[in-house]
């Protein structure tokens, strides 16, 4: 246990636990995007529960397994054109394919509108079990990425279990928020689902030459392009509620002109 307590461990702990937190962003908008549109809050409330445990119940099996998962690196399951593909790069293809297919069809939904989605397919909100689904296919694919993360970065299992036990805990307890605040901010949804679009083409380009990947430091540029959209759409948000506060006092002087 001694060795938990040292400096070297301590700092990577921390680096790690931020790590961890920041890697979980993109999978907390997804997450609350889905959650967003479950029939009622208590459906809401059991599927957070449930993605908290589900979700570091897989982190930990992941971790427990990590060793294995490294040497599977450069073991091809199958080739296309000569090239071959490992684990790790399968789960990044077919991952990225399908964040880019949830986020659109969301995209779509958001642009067609509620009422369209009804008539088209009787239901606009997801069931429970759809839910979970969604949350737990959108949860694996980042968990891998998590966890490699994880390895690369301590040296001890019981330092990674830590941090990423905090990691997802800290997520589950800002998912309630970020979840309202994108639900009563559509044009930050939209931003957010494009951005997850990219974030899937970044997946599926690691998928395929991983080296070329890092290299370009793609996820750099997202989180990048992410941040400062952010900022540039929160300074328009204030605006837009300044401009309503003068409108209103504008109309309640005028009453107060002409009862």
């Amino acid at each position: 246990m001694e060795h938990l307590f040292t400096s070297e461990s301590i700092i990577s702990f921390l680096i790690l636990t931020v790590l961890e937190v920041v890697l979980g962003i993109d999978n907390v908008i997804f997450v609350s995007i889905i959650l967003s549109r479950l029939k009622n809050k208590l459906d809401m409330k059991k599927a957070r529960i449930t993605w908290m445990i589900t979700g570091i119940l897989s982190r930990v099996a992941l971790l427990a397994i990590l060793g294995w998962l490294l040497n599977q690196k450069g073991k091809s399951l199958f080739t296309i054109s000569g090239k071959g593909f490992d684990l790790a790069s399968t789960v990044m293809l077919v991952g990225g394919l399908f964040l880019i297919y949830k986020s659109v069809k969301e995209i779509h939904t958001k642009l067609e509108g509620e009422d369209h989605i009804k008539e088209v397919s009787g239901k606009a909100k997801l069931t429970y079990g759809q839910g979970i689904m969604q949350i737990l296919v959108i949860d694996a694919i980042f968990s891998l990425d998590s966890v490699i993360t994880a390895g690369g970065t301590a040296k001890h299992l019981e330092i990674m279990v830590a941090a990423v036990i905090i990691a997802m805990v800290v997520m589950f307890l800002f998912s309630p928020f970020i979840s309202t605040f994108i639900e009563k901010h559509p044009t930050l949804k939209m931003l957010a689902l494009s951005f997850l679009v990219m974030i899937g083409l970044s997946l599926i380009m690691e998928g395929w030459n991983a080296e070329a990947a890092h290299q370009l430091g793609l996820k750099n540029y997202i989180y990048f392009g992410m941040a400062f959209s952010f900022c540039v759409e929160m300074l328009n948000m204030v605006m837009r509620n300044r401009a309503k506060r003068k409108m209103g006092i504008h109309e309640g002087l005028e009453n107060e002109i002409h009862p």
